[in-house]
């Protein structure tokens, strides 16, 4: 992926494609929002649906909203780095939008399932961070599902069966966090997210950094 240029030090390093998993009402979103206001870095991905807009959500903003043969014409076209089929709707990631995102020395969000996150460490590899979420029980999962109050009864109850089948994926990631404390989990992402952009693997412009250096 296109090198980001925003290095204290002036020197280039490769842009980070942060992802962040967890089963719907373990915190992820919670998360990812305090992340977008505390790093300036860092941009979200939106993701193409074909799902309904819901009431108070942006065009956008929150989602593409497209239709199904929209949906089937871009994945025809190959525009999409990762796309899955969650719960009877479609989901994707453009690859126009994080390619301008690294472009203007953006780090990149992800807030996509580990079929997503998949597909986009096979294409990307190294430059994709992949942090996964967990509740600190199923019977804690439950209540906050009801407490929010966003979803029918049997749509709590299908969530919390693909719960079950997103965990069962966490070896997939490379940290793993169990939510129990939503500001002490925000901490362990943004030192995750502060470790990763300094690895010496994404510093390119290191090694002419250390020339200087040693004339």
């Amino acid at each position: 992926m296109e090198a980001a240029d925003h290095d204290l030090h002036g020197f280039k390093r490769r842009g980070v494609l942060f992802v962040l998993s967890s089963p719907s009402g373990a915190g992820k979103s919670t998360i990812a929002r305090k992340l977008l206001e505390n790093e300036p870095d860092l941009a979200m991905s939106v993701s193409a649906t074909t799902r309904p807009i819901r009431p108070g959500e942006v065009d956008g903003k929150d989602y593409h909203f497209v239709s199904l043969e929209k949906f089937r014409d871009m994945v025809a076209a190959n525009e999409f780095l990762e796309w899955a089929h969650v719960f009877g709707h479609r989901y994707g990631t453009p690859k126009a939008q994080v390619n301008a995102m690294l472009a203007a020395s953006k780090d990149v969000l992800f807030d996509i399932d580990w079929q997503g996150a998949q597909q986009l460490f096979q294409i990307a590899g190294g430059d994709v961070v992949r942090v996964f979420i967990l509740p600190p029980s199923m019977e804690e999962l439950n209540d906050r599902l009801i407490r929010r109050a966003t979803d029918a009864p049997e749509v709590i109850a299908a969530r919390m069966q693909r719960a079950n089948a997103e965990v069962s994926h966490w070896d997939g990631y490379d940290y793993v966090l169990v939510n129990d404390d939503v500001d002490r989990c925000f901490d362990d992402v943004k030192t995750i997210l502060a470790a990763e952009r300094l690895k010496r693997s994404r510093q390119t412009g290191l090694i002419g950094f250390i020339r200087k250096l040693m004339k």
